[in-house]
């Protein structure tokens, strides 16, 4: 298939216009690839520099009032206070049976 001579004239026409659309394109790549960089870096410096909520842990066992003791804990219940001082004085009684002198002493003989 041949090339009419009309078909060149509009191709010589447009061929100013194909080279500059392909500069304005190399041109413009590198520019957006800047930008883009720039975008990224300044979001990563915001989440470096963002501080973090602590998740709410609730109601839980783990919680301390103001008073200093667990929320489950009542203040009137005396049950529990006599169970914690009966258990402290079993340990008192088990430490005063134990010989004192138990592992105070090196045998560094042959």
């Amino acid at each position: 298939m041949a090339i009419a001579p009309i078909d060149l004239q509009t191709l010589f026409t447009q061929l100013d216009k194909a080279g500059r659309m392909h500069m304005t394109q190399r041109e413009t790549q590198p520019i957006q690839q800047a930008i883009q960089a720039v975008q990224t870096q300044k979001k990563t410096e915001e989440q470096i520099n963002q501080i973090n909520e602590t998740q709410d842990t609730g109601d839980g066992a783990e919680k301390v009032n103001d008073q200093g003791r667990d929320k489950g804990y009542k203040q009137s219940d005396g049950k529990e206070r006599k169970k914690n001082e009966e258990a402290e004085e079993e340990r008192k009684k088990i430490l005063e049976l134990s010989d004192p002198a138990l592992g105070k002493k090196i045998d560094i003989s042959l």
